[in-house]
C-alpha cells in the first residue's frame, strides 16, 4: 500500500481540500447501503434503550447525525453512530443524516472542523457536534481540544453537556426555540421528564434563564431533602427517666417520642383486653 504524501502536495492543496470539507453539507444515505463496522467493540445494544430511540426519531427526526466512511459509490461503514442507524430501521427510517468521510483524512477533518467552529452562525449543537466529532473521529483529548480552538476546557464540557439532553430539547435549541443558557440550566437536572416538563413551560409562557434557574434550584432543594435522611431527635435525659418509670409503673414497654418543639405522644402497648384493663386501673388508682 503507497502511503500519501500531503506534504508534497503543497499548501494550496491542503487549503483547498480544507475548504471543501468545511463547506461539505450532512447527506442523507440509505440504510441499505450502511453496514456496521467490523471493528465496533460494542455488540449489545439495549432493546428498550433503542425503542426509546427509535420512538423519539418517529416523532422530531433524527438530531445528531452519523458518521460514515464511504467504501465504495454503492457502500458506507459505520464510523460513529451504530445506535442510532439501528434506531432509525426500528423507526421506519429508509435514510439517514450523515457525515462522510471519503479516506483517512483526519488531518483534514480536523482542520476543516476548528474552522467550522469559528463561524458565526453555528447554533449550540452544531457546535457540540463538531467538538464531539474531534474528540471520537480525530482522537483528541479534551485538552487537546481546548488547544485547538481556543476555548476553556468547561466551555467545551458545557457544549458537549447538550448531547445529553432529550432529543426534543436538542431541536428546541436548534430552532432557537430556548436558548444555550436555558439548556445550561435544564442540564442540571438529571430526570428527563422532568427536563422535558420544564422545557414545555418555557416554551408555555416564556420564561426567562433566570426563571428557569430559579426552577431548577428549588426543584433540586426539594430533591435533596427528600433524598436526605431526616435527623432523629434524641429524647432529652429527664424524658428517658420518665419513660423509664412508667413502663415499671403500668409493666408495659411504654414508648415516648418528642420533636425538637416538645411535641410528642406517649404509646402503652398491651397483649389483651385483660391486660389494658390491668393497666387502666393502675392509672385510676394514681389519679
Amino acid at each position: 500500500m503507497v502511503k500519501r504524501n500531503a506534504l508534497g502536495r503543497g499548501l494550496g492543496a491542503l487549503i483547498d481540500d480544507a475548504e471543501r470539507m468545511k463547506q461539505a453539507r450532512i447527506s442523507e444515505v440509505s440504510l441499505s447501503q450502511i453496514e456496521a463496522n467490523p471493528f465496533q467493540p460494542r455488540s449489545n445494544f439495549d432493546g428498550e434503550s433503542l425503542e426509546e430511540l427509535a420512538n423519539s426519531i418517529k416523532e422530531i427526526g433524527l438530531i445528531q447525525p452519523v458518521t460514515l466512511r464511504k467504501i465504495n459509490d454503492e457502500k458506507y461503514q459505520i464510523i460513529v453512530g451504530e445506535r442510532r442507524c439501528r434506531a432509525a430501521r426500528m423507526a421506519g427510517l429508509e435514510t439517514i443524516p450523515s457525515f462522510i468521510r471519503e479516506a483517512r483524512d483526519d488531518g483534514m477533518l480536523e482542520m476543516a472542523l476548528v474552522e467550522n467552529i469559528q463561524r458565526e452562525d453555528l447554533d449550540s449543537i452544531e457546535i457540540a457536534l463538531s467538538y464531539r466529532r474531534l474528540l471520537e473521529e480525530c482522537d483528541l483529548t479534551q485538552e487537546d481540544l481546548s488547544t485547538r480552538v481556543g476555548k476553556k476546557r468547561s466551555t467545551i464540557a458545557n457544549y458537549l453537556r447538550l448531547l445529553k439532553l432529550p432529543a426534543v430539547i436538542q431541536k428546541g435549541l436548534r430552532e432557537k426555540e430556548i436558548t444555550m443558557g436555558h439548556a445550561r440550566a435544564l442540564i442540571n437536572i438529571e430526570d428527563a421528564d422532568a427536563q422535558e416538563m420544564i422545557y414545555n413551560q418555557i416554551i408555555k409562557n416564556g420564561f426567562s434563564v433566570r426563571k428557569v434557574e430559579e426552577i431548577v434550584r428549588s426543584l433540586t432543594e426539594a430533591n435533596q431533602k427528600k433524598s436526605s435522611p431526616t435527623k432523629r431527635f434524641e429524647l432529652p435525659e429527664q424524658y428517658k427517666n420518665i419513660k423509664t418509670k412508667l413502663g415499671k409503673m403500668l409493666g408495659s414497654r411504654v414508648g415516648i417520642k418528642m420533636n425538637q418543639k416538645g411535641k410528642g405522644k406517649i404509646t402503652i402497648p398491651f397483649r389483651s383486653g385483660k391486660e389494658l384493663e390491668k393497666i387502666v386501673k393502675i392509672i385510676e388508682n394514681n389519679k
